[in-house]
């Protein structure tokens, strides 16, 4: 069975970090660690899950402030797509510079690409490249679970008014690649709180269903 628990370690962003795990071999893999933690270290170890790696769903600061932490304390490598690589070693690209924090972390140990698939225990994981938020925003897909990062909120899109965001591109990325999940499919946002792809297809004011051409 594939499980997943939600961790804030960032409350002054809101940021959701998620932690999947198959039930039966213990592997796990950790999205989007905010910042540091040792309750989550202690969550994983406890009970006694095998951290595989570490996905970024973007290259923000808020979504990549624990990755060296958690890659030190669990020899996991970094995972995160090839357009979003440079954002890990670029204080300015992740955008910590302009809140003078000047985040740096571990370059990425492997470059994700649209269609990838990522092995946990029994269980796949699709890598889905979805740009707008930013050029490299991914989710990922298993078992009727949609990690949307911050492509896809409840009811809402990612802000595309950051540099290198595009509003045109995000749209196209949700109707194409997001719409076009099973309807009962759960989204699991990078905030806020969780949804589904039929109430974000009926509901969501930013997109419409229909796909562009």
């Amino acid at each position: 069975m594939l499980k997943y628990k939600l961790f804030s370690l960032l409350p002054a962003f809101e940021t959701n970090t998620w932690l999947i795990w198959d039930d039966v071999s213990g592997k796990s893999i950790l999205i989007d660690p905010a910042a540091p933690s040792e309750h989550l270290r202690d969550f994983i170890k406890t009970n006694h899950l095998e951290l595989k790696c570490i996905v970024n769903t973007h290259g923000h600061a808020d979504h990549i402030g624990g990755n060296a932490y958690f890659k030190s304390c669990f020899e996991a490598p970094v995972y995160i797509h090839t357009a979003d690589a440079e954002m890990l070693i670029d204080s300015k690209l992740n955008l910590s510079a302009y809140v003078e924090v000047d985040l740096l972390v571990p370059a990425a140990d492997k470059l994700l690409s649209d269609g990838d698939e990522i092995k946990l225990g029994e269980f796949i994981i699709k890598v889905l490249h979805t740009p707008g938020h930013t050029p490299g925003c991914i989710c990922l897909y298993a078992e009727n679970l949609l990690f949307s990062g911050d492509t896809l909120f409840y009811h809402d899109i990612g802000r595309t008014d950051l540099p290198r965001g595009n509003d045109k591109q995000i749209v196209k990325s949700i109707q194409t690649k997001l719409f076009t999940l099973p309807g009962e499919t759960l989204v699991m946002p990078g905030h806020g709180q969780s949804s589904s792809i039929q109430d974000e297809i009926v509901n969501n004011p930013y997109v419409t269903p229909f796909p562009v051409r």
